[in-house]
This record gives C-alpha cells, structure tokens and sequence, in this order.
C-alpha cells in the first residue's frame, strides 16, 4: 500500500523523538508546509496523538519559549495601550543557541522548506497580537513596529513616523519662522528639551510643533517649508504652505478643523499625507513690499519699475548667474517723495531685499531706478503651489 504524506511525517517523527524532545509548536512546524497546514500547534498535538507520546517538560529547541509567548503577548498589550494604530509588524532578537538547535536538527533530518523559528514567533504572535486587539499585519508599511528582545526580556515599539501637510499665516509681526533649536543636543532630544529638540515655542514652528504634540502625542516635529520670511513679515490670504513629519507619535486619528487658531498664527487645512516631497516644490507668490529710497524721486520716476514684468530674473549665490525667475505682475503706489510699495508675482525662491538693493540680483529695482532702494518690509499675500 502506497504511504500517505501523514504516514513519512510520522516516520520521520519518530527519528526526530528518538533524540530530541520537541514541543507541539516546534514540532507542527517541521511538517505544516509538507502537509499544507496552518497551524503548527494543532499539527504538533496531532502527531504526537498519533504516535501516543505525551508533550515533553522540556523543548530542546526552544526551551520552551513557544508555550510560553504568552508572557511577551502581554508585554505587547501593555505598551501598546499608549498607542493608536491599525496596523502592525513584529520584529524578534533570539539567542543565537536557539536559532543554532533550530539549524541542527532541519539539517541533520534533511527537512527544507521549513520556515524558521523566528518568523515563526513572530507569526504566531502576530496572530493572536492581531486578534486581541483587531489590527493586521502589514509587512510593508505598518503604523507600528515591535521588536521583542528574548535575550534581555523586553519590548520596544516604534510607531510609525506621520506626515501632515498644511498651511499658516501669521498676523501679527516679530514672530519668527524656524524655532531654536537645542544646544544640549543639537536638535536630537534630550532631557533637557523634553526630547523634542527645540527649546521654546514662540516662533511658528514652535507654535505649530507645541499644537501637534499636545494632540497627537508626538515626540519631535520636522518641518518642510515652502518658502520664508522675515521675522517682521506678514502672511496673509491662503497662507504658506509647510510639510511636517512627526516622531513617535501616539495617535494617528484625530479630525482636525479647517482652521486652527493659536497665538498670531493659523494653520490651515492640515492634513495626513503619505510622504514629503524630496523634489523641489516650485511656487509663486505675490508679495507687497514696502520699500524706501536714499534720494526723492523724481515725477513719473516708478513707471520704469513696470519694465519687471515678464522681465527674466537673474540670481547669483556665487560668482557665476546660474539661477534665473521671472516676475509675472507688477503693481506700483508711490506713499511720499522717499518711499513706495509693490506688489509682485513672481516665482518662489528670489530674495526679495536683494530684488530691491541688488545684491547679485539683476535686474534690480535700485538699478532701474538708479536710487538706493532699502526694504522695511515685505509681507506675503498669496502663495500658488506649480503642479
């Protein structure tokens, strides 16, 4: 009579026994994938019903840390709690002797195909973590990882960095853009700065990153801007856009208003994107500079500043032109014999004191002029992201 796949599975038990004491998990998982079964506990029970051997006090494989997950389980739904997620990974660090017994006994009985002892704690648990608390597995992009140290006893979590994107303006002047970072750490996180890098929060990234950590739990908060100003600039209209990736954060689902009120700042439509951007974002702008003169001008003297429109601009941050933008719109209102405003579209990236003294910047508007020009201002109006 032709043996059945269950019939070598046993044979081949019984010489696997003979020398090594296996538990059922342990022993399942030498034949599941032959066999086409999931579960290698109920596999392992089977087999050894079958063979009438009771389960061994001892694992030579795993000492018994397969019967015993239940411990680690727990540590999982404890630091867990802390946390908001809905998908998962599970990441193990064993005793090198474990992973050498595994390695010994799949290649003293010839047994391939097998899938080894770590993926298979961490499958295991992965199965009944996911159960407990109604998340999945996901191999590929979890909101958070747990990495199960069985040499030390201990588990640590990683979420999942979250990136918001949104806008701000600001309405009152003097408050500046980037926050300090710290000097203890350089930005890192310390004890001294709570871990969040920055030391205070009165700038817009302090303002903007105090708002996130407060609702989302977050440890640190890396901007991207979109452009910036002056600590004495305005931003107006739809605001500026900015990137933020928070780190370590704790929740990940919260409904936020479309527009957020804090101390001279708003932000604007923040919400959860998947990513940064790494390539440069091109944006127009138009900007109202407030601008004064060293001598009078002279009647009709402006109407030359109309020539910028369209006009190529082009920037030097060295010594050779390598950058050129353009200004799409000019408007022009003369205040008194030595000053102006003008309000300019143009392309993001030019730097807009320099467009007024000339500063490696050509044309400029004290050479159009032929009048020292000095900026006292500039605020922000609009900002239109190129697609």
């Amino acid at each position: 009579m032709k043996k059945t796949k269950m019939d070598v599975v046993i044979e081949e038990t019984k010489q696997i026994l003979r020398e090594y004491h296996l538990c059922d998990y342990c022993l399942g998982r030498m034949f599941a994938t032959r066999l086409g079964l999931v579960s290698h506990k109920n596999l392992g029970k089977k087999i050894r019903k079958i063979i009438k051997q009771n389960n061994p006090k001892s694992c030579y494989l795993c000492k018994n840390l397969m019967p015993e997950l239940d411990v680690f389980l727990n540590k999982m739904l404890d630091i867990s709690k802390e946390y908001e997620f809905s998908t998962f990974l599970i990441g193990a660090i064993l005793k090198p002797s474990i992973l050498d017994r595994d390695d010994i006994v799949r290649s003293k009985f010839k047994l391939r195909g097998i899938t080894g002892i770590k993926s298979d704690i961490t499958r295991e648990m992965g199965k009944q973590f996911g159960k407990k608390t109604r998340t999945k597995v996901d191999y590929q992009n979890p909101d958070i990882v747990f990495t199960i140290d069985f040499k030390k006893d201990q588990c640590d979590v990683k979420p999942k960095a979250l990136i918001l994107q949104g806008r701000y303006t600001k309405d009152i002047r003097g408050i500046p853009q980037k926050q300090e970072s710290c000097n203890r750490c350089d930005g890192k996180g310390c004890f001294v700065c709570d871990f969040h890098g920055i030391i205070g929060f009165d700038s817009i990234e302090g303002k903007i990153a105090k708002f996130l950590f407060e609702k989302f739990g977050a440890q640190q908060a890396k901007m991207t801007w979109i452009g910036g100003e002056d600590e004495s600039s305005l931003v107006l209209g739809n605001g500026r856009p900015f990137f933020t990736k928070l780190i370590n954060p704790h929740k990940r689902k919260i409904t936020l208003p479309e527009n957020i009120v804090l101390d001279g700042v708003s932000i604007l439509h923040l919400r959860t994107v998947s990513k940064v951007p790494t390539d440069q974002i091109k944006f127009k702008t138009d900007v109202l500079l407030d601008i004064s003169t060293e001598k009078d001008l002279a009647p009709g003297a402006l109407n030359v500043l109309e020539g910028l429109k369209d006009m190529p601009i082009s920037i030097s941050e060295n010594t050779s032109w390598k950058n050129q933008k353009r200004i799409y719109n000019v408007k022009i209102k003369k205040m008194d014999a030595r000053s102006f405003t003008i309000l300019v579209e143009l392309d993001g990236g030019i730097p807009l004191k320099r467009l007024v003294t000339g500063n490696n910047v050509e044309p400029n508007i004290s050479m159009l002029l032929e009048n020292s020009c000095k900026c006292t201002t500039f605020d922000f109006h609009k900002i239109v992201l190129n697609n």
